[in-house]
């Protein structure tokens, strides 16, 4: 395959606890090998809460909303423009706290497995479930 091109009704959509994820790119529906890039959707007051992902690196850029990003310990709001590089392995995790849905949009890389990423989830764990 030479590329794709991806229209907006053509994004794979799957709902979630706090929001929704929309597949722009994995192994399963692009062929990608390198780059997993998902729109996420924070519903109000909702998050995902901390993990990890132990072999991915991950670019987060905020589109819409505003978020509570965590980054380890450490937390910053980010609003509309700003974004984090989150190195493989580190534990993060993104809340809305805006009054409206917040709209993110996520790149791991590299792809593994035939979904493209792996989460760890760890909000049930020390330190983590501590924080917030």
């Amino acid at each position: 395959m030479n590329g794709r091109f991806i229209a907006s009704g053509e994004v794979e959509r799957e709902q979630l606890a706090w929001g929704s994820l929309g597949w722009v790119s994995r192994p399963a529906t692009t062929g990608a090998r390198e780059l997993v890039v998902i729109e996420v959707n924070l519903a109000q007051g909702h998050g995902h809460n901390f993990h990890k992902h132990p072999d991915q690196e991950e670019v987060i850029y905020v589109i819409a909303g505003q978020v509570e990003q965590w980054l380890e310990e450490e937390k910053q709001l980010l609003g509309p423009g700003d974004s984090i590089f989150i190195p493989k392995g580190v534990v993060h995790a993104s809340f809305n706290t805006s009054a409206q849905p917040a709209k993110l949009l996520a790149i791991l890389a590299p792809c593994v497995t035939d979904a493209g990423y792996v989460s760890v989830e760890v909000g049930d764990q020390e330190p983590w479930v501590s924080l917030r």
